[in-house]
């Protein structure tokens, strides 16, 4: 009898000390939201590993530079690869340490410190019911008429912002300042965020709004409504991956392991397509929700890597400044 309550006060303290290592996990707002994929991807990670995770929402990198090694995180999630370059820089990141045989992204991905949790692609949306024809392509778009009202957000503060200067230095190149003198009349609203753009979209304030292609699956699944679209262009569209990385200086090393390889796990994955509204980085499309099975999406897509986003980035945003200053 001794014996076994000897035993049975192992297993209780071995269990207590579990549950008490705690994994903080940086992440955005949006993902921590009771909307977003965090809290069930928190109860599912805590039912494997028997610990406490702990997310702290608000700005990574910012954050992460100011703390530098003294930061509490274990690791963040919600970079994108147009910070990438300044946060491989900063030294605060380990490898990965994941197999990255399982993703499906559309393009090669071989970061040995940046894992991808999901991807998009910057699109122009528009609601069938408002816009009959919408334009084929950029050009189109570029030389629509001026009553078409657009809604786009500030490159200086916003992650889509910033992707669509990049997306139209990528189609125009050294025109890009032309494309942009063109696209400015058509602009009647610049926000500071997407969630603002989007609003303005959704009351009817706009013909079209920058988003996501995958923005119309949330009205297709949550409202049940089809009508909203992206508008595909052939010269492609700019592409979007959000990563998580470990941080070097963490004290929960196995933990931060742990977490990431439950990254590209089918029980992750799956929460990501209608928790964070875009297609998951690892699971096959036969495995999608039905609403993204309906998705428009381009066959060609643009993507800088981290050198040539931050070598451009100044000049992307000063084409759009100087044509929307006129």
């Amino acid at each position: 009898m001794k014996a076994l309550t000897f035993a049975a006060g192992l297993f209780a303290a071995s269990a207590a000390l579990a549950d008490d290592a705690v994994l903080t996990v940086y992440a955005p707002d949006y993902f921590t939201s009771e909307w977003g994929p965090g809290p069930k991807i928190e109860e599912l990670f805590e039912a494997r590993c028997g610990c406490d995770l702990q997310f702290k929402p608000g700005d990574l990198l910012p954050r992460l530079m100011l703390e530098g090694e003294r930061t509490e995180a274990d690791v963040v999630i919600g970079l994108n690869t147009d910070v990438t370059k300044k946060a491989r820089e900063s030294g605060l990141f380990a490898p990965h340490g994941t197999d990255l045989a399982g993703l499906t992204l559309p393009l090669d991905w071989n970061d040995d410190v940046f894992l991808p949790f999901n991807y998009g692609h910057t699109a122009f949306i528009y609601d069938t019911t408002k816009v009959d024809a919408p334009p084929a392509s950029f050009e189109d778009l570029v030389n629509a008429p001026d009553d078409l009202r657009l809604v786009i957000q500030d490159p200086r503060s916003s992650i889509s912002g910033l992707a669509l200067v990049l997306w139209v230095q990528a189609v125009y190149g050294e025109k890009a300042g032309e494309a942009w003198a063109k696209l400015a009349p058509k602009i009647v609203t610049v926000t500071r965020g997407w969630s603002e753009s989007y609003g303005l979209f959704t009351d009817g304030e706009a013909d079209m709004v920058l988003s996501y292609t995958t923005s119309p699956a949330y009205h297709i699944i949550a409202e049940g409504d089809e009508t909203k679209k992206a508008a595909i262009f052939p010269e492609g569209h700019y592409f979007m991956v959000e990563l998580a990385a470990k941080v070097a200086s963490s004290d929960q090393p196995e933990l931060a392991q742990s977490f990431m390889d439950f990254i590209l796990t089918e029980d992750f994955q799956g929460m990501i397509a209608t928790g964070n509204w875009s297609i998951p980085a690892a699971l096959d499309q036969a495995k999608w929700p039905e609403g993204f099975q309906k998705l428009n999406l381009p066959e060609k897509v643009l993507f800088y890597s981290e050198d040539e986003a931050a070598a451009l980035r100044d000049e992307a945003i000063e084409a759009w400044r100087s044509a929307l200053s006129q």
